[in-house]
């Protein structure tokens, strides 16, 4: 049974049934008091009623600092989820409840959203509002429909084929003002590392005798332990040894930033960290390396993503066919 009174310049509504929690809500205006409360108490009757009051009563921006405290901070992607959360803590849905977004909404924000940012960050921020609303769903009891799954996302973006060759690696090497820089780039085009985990080597994990290097925790979230060719043997051994056990001190941020300068200073454009382990990859091809084998280097779990990163020289493949 539904109550319904004068609270100040509202009208306050709870409704009672057996075996329910009491359902309140307040209104400025008592015909929509009363047409929710006819709402809900059919809905509870046909057994269809889901309480929508906590999503109601909960912002985007909450739920963002939410999320990030309970979900996102145990991800090893945490640090680029931060950026991506803080983005969408600073749009102008960010006020709105969970229980108002609607795909109209999401879809207009998308469309303006273009036209600051590319079609891969669009994607990767309406996947994380996406997977923030599953949690609220599925975890936090929050009523309501994912909007997000009824958006059309954009087109992805197709995947790099840029293929650096010896001549522009050496050119960055020599353009190089880090000490560091020009055997990370040595060892990322033999070995196909990311740059986290040669950032996370120590002398520990490497072993000159059997010519392997084992990297801990990876992207993945296993270890792999991965042979070293003869040119990445002979650039760690010219390496001093550091004091505190790790291969390189720079971090991954700085790693992309010296080879980012280090490409301009030797003019070579459109290049970036990661066309290293792109380029890697496709040589230990070349090298009539089999799939299985280039996995486990690489440490890509399936095909299709490691296809992506396999743009093979055509004059290669054409010896090959004779």
């Amino acid at each position: 049974m539904a109550t319904i009174r004068k609270k100040g310049a509202g009208w306050h509504v709870q409704v009672r049934k057996k075996g329910h929690a009491t359902i309140t809500k307040t209104f400025s205006i008592k015909s929509d008091a009363v047409k929710w409360a006819n709402i809900v108490e059919s809905e509870i009757d046909r057994g269809v009623f889901v309480d929508r009051s906590e999503a109601e009563a909960t912002t985007l921006n909450e739920a963002l600092a939410r999320y990030s405290a309970e979900v996102s901070r145990l991800k090893k992607t945490h640090g680029k989820e931060k950026s991506i959360i803080k983005s969408w803590q600073g749009s102008k849905l960010a006020n709105r409840s969970l229980a108002s977004l609607r795909q109209t909404d999401l879809a207009k924000w998308r469309d303006a959203r273009l036209t600051e940012v590319g079609a891969a960050t669009v994607r990767n921020e309406m996947a994380l509002l996406s997977h923030l609303f599953t949690i609220a769903i599925k975890e936090w009891g929050m009523g309501i429909p994912n909007p997000v799954l009824s958006v059309r996302k954009p087109a992805p973006v197709r995947a790099r084929d840029r293929r650096l060759s010896d001549a522009e690696l050496q050119q960055i090497i020599d353009a190089s003002e880090s000490r560091e820089l020009p055997v990370i780039i040595k060892l990322l085009t033999e070995t196909a590392m990311r740059r986290g985990e040669l950032s996370k080597l120590s002398w520990a994990n490497i072993d000159f005798k059997n010519r392997t290097a084992r990297l801990l925790d990876t992207k993945n979230g296993e270890d792999r332990v991965i042979p070293l060719s003869t040119r990445a043997k002979a650039a760690l051994a010219a390496l001093p040894r550091r004091i505190d056990g790790r291969v390189f001190g720079m971090t991954p941020d700085a790693i992309t930033k010296a080879f980012s300068r280090a490409c301009s200073r030797a003019g070579i454009e459109n290049a970036r960290i990661h066309d290293l382990r792109h380029e890697a990859v496709s040589r230990l091809f070349e090298k009539e390396l089999d799939v299985m084998e280039v996995a486990s280097v690489s440490g890509h779990k399936t095909l299709s993503q490691l296809k992506r990163y396999t743009h093979l020289k055509a004059a290669n493949l054409a010896k090959k066919l004779g």
